[in-house]
């Protein structure tokens, strides 16, 4: 084979290609999911500071099996 057949091949060879594609659709995923976390943090973080309030004003009455839960003031 001469030297332009061999590049003629190696141009037209695609074997490597849905490699290429899988990277991309991996990385697009990969940044959609950061995406999700940073947009949803803010309202996670003030939820569960809000069921942590509640919950630290909880007793419970071991004679009758009564929760009475904080309205976290």
């Amino acid at each position: 084979m001469t030297f332009f057949a061999n590049i003629k091949n190696f141009a037209a060879d695609e074997s490597g290609a849905v490699t290429v594609d899988w990277v991309v659709l991996t990385a697009a995923i990969v940044g959609l999911g950061i995406a999700v976390v940073v947009s949803v943090r803010g309202g996670v973080e003030d939820m569960g500071e809000r069921i942590s309030n509640s919950l630290s004003g909880a007793t419970f009455d071991a004679t009758t099996g009564d929760l009475t839960i904080g309205t976290g003031d």
